[in-house]
């Protein structure tokens, strides 16, 4: 299996953080029967946005799906998107005003 691969917790991720997001670990051991791969947060105390990755929901090869919550604030409740593209998560978010910003997170001179 490819390394680069949207599904990828480590790839997602990595990807989200080059283009200035904050990226919290929230979940990523569940059990073999669930459809859930791992679950993170973005830009944890701000947008506070969890991203679920949902991967052969609909048999084996089916594209990787991401639920967003925000608890409805910026994105519809039960938001699922089915994508094999970083670029349309990141211009989902950005489309959506969740800014790359990790200000909030560095200390005060």
């Amino acid at each position: 299996m490819k390394k680069n691969n949207i599904h990828t917790l480590s790839y997602f991720k990595k990807r989200l953080k080059d283009n200035g997001y904050v990226v919290w670990d929230i979940m990523n051991k569940y059990s073999v029967e669930d459809p859930r791969k791992w679950t993170l947060m973005v830009n944890p105390s701000i947008e506070s946005i969890y991203v679920t990755c949902l991967v052969n929901r609909n048999g084996l090869g089916d594209l990787p799906e991401f639920q967003i919550n925000d608890g409805g604030f910026r994105f519809q409740k039960n938001l699922t998107i089915k994508t094999s593209s970083m670029e349309v998560i990141i211009n989902m978010l950005n489309d959506k005003g969740v800014v790359p910003d990790d200000s909030f997170y560095k200390k005060g001179d």
